[in-house]
């Protein structure tokens, strides 16, 4: 197992290597990354390639014992590349030049960029290509991040049209397609197509749906180049990843695509940042984590963790005494299996001075060092069980094309995708089942429950599989507004809503109403649920029974006539249609039902506390971590405040 530390030696004295890297050992650490905003460093002068800093860096490591991460620098580039070739740089919505001076501002669609990272990248994996310590190189840095998923300069305005003109092949198909003959919007030739930058009122749906398509696959495209270029010249032992971020449903960005030619995928967890006031909910960080494993269904490495305040301008939530720590386990329940913690020492210049890490600016060991270092002596005891697989019964699904459509049309002022998506993996991550987040794009036949949040954009192929999911027996939970839009972001002609799962789901919604800030409606069950309340907030579909059951039912004067939440049987399956945002309480009821009716692995623990099970060598062993600031009690075990444990299942 690798446990380490993110490690920037250049923004030290040299002389302070050999402690740092003594302590690093005391505490546990065997791996550093390094590299990965060093591009000046190695080429100061434009062709004057120098890895002697580096070279020293990495004897030390191997004096030390420690293994290496190098990160391909191109996140940063050197301020003589961009004087030279002020082209490289990208532009926002308003066409004005992000200029040098904070990371990321390079423009995907760059050929001068492109040239220039094709000959740092080359110099740098032929250098080191032998060296035994480097055992992983990483690409870039968090690719998309921090807005860097969009540029709208006029390289990216050629790229976008010879795209489009790719896909559609003659312009009446594009206009077709497009719809422009609504407010004489038609195109005589691809060049008269606009960027979506700010215009009156909106953007063409399928244009930005497109445009979002575009901006991912010129992300995709520039970080193919370099993992090609690296796979053809690393060494043999040496592996390639990337390091994903937080915050990936809000970005123009597929991340499956670049996971598919990566040796492994890694994660930066931050459950908090600058800004925040709380951390994220506990459920929606263990989302964030079944996504990242979901990306190649396989184990992943986490290569930032957080461990101090984080902040450029502003500074968030300090994590409290053990908290971080216990994202660490949470993060190791969950499927990493290997972690690098966020960073070795603050550094005390530059953009992120209270971004904290381990070591503080007073280059003391405190109580965070004394966190991790327990954190890596215990975990170490549990590798076999860690590098376990991680099996689910339960899939959340998820789809770009429709995550994007929201994006660019919301419909309700309170709908978040990402908010919809916790909103129903939130009820069955509460009773500690093992779930899986998805796409649509992967095989979902081998779980017994689909959870397919808000999938507006549902096309024949997919409704094709959810009723061949549910003729082998298999359940599907629905939310509102599923399958009113077609795969080119269009309204689906001539159809009922929901279209394409009408029949399984037994339904059909003849109107819907967006509900606004504070505005909430009443829903009362029938049936098994008779007489129950709750409430609906951001959205609510009208619902007609057809061949469902109804759940529940509005409680208003004009609609108590109609559902919102129905159950249906259709082959060997069932169909849950949750008609707007639900409460957790009713959801949690629900999920109760179908864990049960489903067989799947369940337990029930005190509120705030997650107990994630994993399967070793045919034993169950319980990942246990409080996400509280009280002491809870499970099994006769005394869990502290942000406390965890690991302990084998007695069954």
């Amino acid at each position: 197992m690798y446990l380490g530390v993110d490690y920037y030696p250049e923004h030290w004295d040299v002389s302070m290597i050999d402690e740092d890297m003594q302590r690093m050992k005391e505490m546990g650490v065997n791996i550093i990354r390094i590299g990965e905003f060093a591009w000046h460093l190695m080429e100061k002068k434009e062709g004057e390639y120098d890895f002697s800093y580096f070279d020293m860096v990495i004897r030390k490591a191997q004096k030390y014992d420690l293994k290496v991460i190098f990160g391909t620098p191109t996140a940063t580039f050197p301020a003589w590349l961009a004087k030279k070739h002020p082209s490289i740089l990208s532009k926002d919505e308003y066409g004005h030049t992000r200029v040098f001076g904070g990371r990321r501002q390079y423009c995907y669609n760059s050929e001068v960029y492109r040239e220039y990272t094709k000959k740092i990248v080359q110099k740098l994996v032929n250098h080191y290509k032998d060296e035994e310590s480097i055992i992983v190189w990483q690409i870039d840095n968090e690719f998309g991040h921090e807005g860097s998923d969009m540029c709208f300069c006029e390289q990216c305005h050629l790229k976008f049209r010879e795209f489009l003109q790719e896909k559609y092949k003659d312009i009446n198909n594009l206009n077709e397609v497009y719809g422009t003959i609504f407010w004489g919007q038609t195109y005589n030739d691809f060049d008269e197509i606009p960027l979506p930058q700010p215009t009156i009122t909106t953007h063409n749906p399928t244009l930005r749906l497109d445009w979002a398509r575009f901006r991912s696959y010129s992300i995709n495209d520039y970080a193919k180049m370099q993992i090609n270029l690296v796979r053809e010249l690393k060494g043999k032992h040496q592996k390639i990843t990337h390091n994903f971020y937080g915050g990936f449903f809000e970005k123009a960005y597929d991340q499956n695509v670049m996971s598919e030619d990566l040796d492994f995928v890694s994660y930066d967890n931050y459950p908090v940042w600058g800004g925040l006031r709380e951390p994220l909910k506990p459920g929606h960080i263990a989302m964030t984590h079944d996504y990242v494993r979901g990306l190649k269904n396989k184990n992943y490495w986490i290569v930032e963790e957080l461990m101090g305040a984080q902040g450029h301008n502003v500074i968030g939530y300090l994590p409290r005494p053990n908290q971080a720590k216990m994202w660490a386990y949470q993060a190791m329940a969950h499927g990493c299996e290997n972690m690098l913690f966020f960073r070795w020492r603050g550094m005390t210049r530059g953009a992120e001075q209270f971004c904290l890490g381990i070591i503080d600016h007073d280059n003391e060991d405190g109580r965070k060092f004394k966190e991790v270092q327990s954190f890596m002596k215990d975990v170490i005891k549990y590798e076999e069980v860690i590098k376990s697989e991680i099996k689910s019964d339960i899939a959340v699904l998820y789809d770009y094309d429709n995550i994007w459509s929201w994006h660019y049309q919301q419909q309700s002022s309170q709908f978040n995708f990402t908010d919809e998506l916790v909103r129903l993996y939130t009820p069955f991550y509460n009773l500690n089942t093992n779930i899986d987040v998805i796409s649509t794009s992967k095989d979902f036949f081998k779980y017994k429950v689909l959870v397919v949040p808000v999938m507006k954009i549902i096309d024949e192929k997919l409704g094709r599989r959810f009723e061949e999911f549910l003729q082998k027996g298999g359940t599907i939970i629905f939310s509102f507004r599923s399958g009113i839009k077609d795969r080119d972001n269009n309204i689906n002609f001539e159809e009922v809503f929901p279209c394409k799962v009408r029949k399984i789901a037994g339904i059909k919604i003849k109107e819907a109403e967006a509900l606004q800030k504070g505005q909430e409606v009443e829903i009362i069950g029938l049936n098994k649920y008779n007489g129950k309340k709750g409430k609906c907030s951001v959205w609510r579909d009208l619902i007609i029974p057809e061949t469902a059951r109804v759940l529940y039912r509005y409680n208003d004067k004009f609609y108590k006539e109609n559902a919102c939440i129905t159950e249906n049987k259709y082959g060997k399956g069932k169909v849950y249609y949750v008609g707007g945002g639900i409460d957790i309480k009713i959801l949690n009821d629900i999920a109760k039902e179908i864990v049960v009716e489903n067989n799947i692995r369940y337990i029930e623990s005190p509120e705030g506390l997650e107990v994630y099970i994993r399967d070793y060598n045919n034993e169950e062993w319980l990942f246990i971590n409080n996400h509280t600031d009280e002491d809870i009690e499970f099994n006769g075990i005394i869990i502290e405040p942000y406390g965890s444990e690991i302990v084998k299942r007695c069954v």
